[in-house]
């Protein structure tokens, strides 16, 4: 047998070689805070959820996407940081739009959102529930929810609503107390 023979079969019965092993799939970095979000103090999150309220609303434009001063409400109301009255609203869109243009850039919506967003009550329930009884002291009724729904553009079929309010009230359609409202958002997972 020549040398070259010996080689040849010794290759062949040399174990083959193994792949490498897979290395596992790095982990998702944590989102890094934009520069408008550490201008405003903002968690990448608060800025994602601002941003998701934001392009809710907004339409293209020339500059951009824009929102209109009508909007500029709903998407507060979407982040849950309502506006606590009309004047509140004036002096916010005086803020955020000195010029009347009659619409806001995302820039300036993000400077007001993050105020609004801080100074959030430190009771999530009460601040929830006052989104839908406009601040007033009494019970969550079904016209609060459809009322809610519509300015948030959501389209929630009525019988829907009829079940939430029979699931928050225990299979009634009446009113639902603070007490059943916080119930039903814990239950939910709304709040911890």
């Amino acid at each position: 047998m020549s040398h070259l023979s010996i080689l040849v079969i010794h290759l062949s019965m040399a174990p083959k070689r193994k792949q490498p092993a897979a290395t596992p799939a790095p982990k998702a970095a944590p989102k890094r805070r934009s520069k408008l979000a550490k201008e405003n103090d903002l968690t990448a999150e608060e800025e994602a959820e601002i941003q998701e309220a934001y392009n809710l609303f907004a339409h293209e434009s020339d500059e951009g996407p824009i929102l209109d001063h009508a909007d500029v409400r709903r998407c507060l109301i979407a982040l849950n940081a309502p506006p606590t009255d009309q004047a509140e609203m004036k002096e916010i869109l005086d803020t955020i739009d000195p010029d009347d243009a009659g619409y806001v850039d995302y820039e300036h919506f993000v400077a007001v959102a993050a105020l609004k967003l801080h100074s959030r009550h430190e009771d999530p329930g009460a601040q929830d529930e006052e989104l839908f009884t406009k601040g007033e002291e009494r019970d969550i009724t079904l016209h609060d929810l459809r009322r809610v729904v519509k300015e948030l553009r959501e389209d929630v079929p009525d019988n829907v609503l009829k079940d939430m309010v029979r699931e928050a009230t225990g299979g009634g359609l009446g009113a639902i107390g603070t007490g059943d409202f916080e119930s039903v958002m814990r239950r939910a997972g709304v709040f911890n």
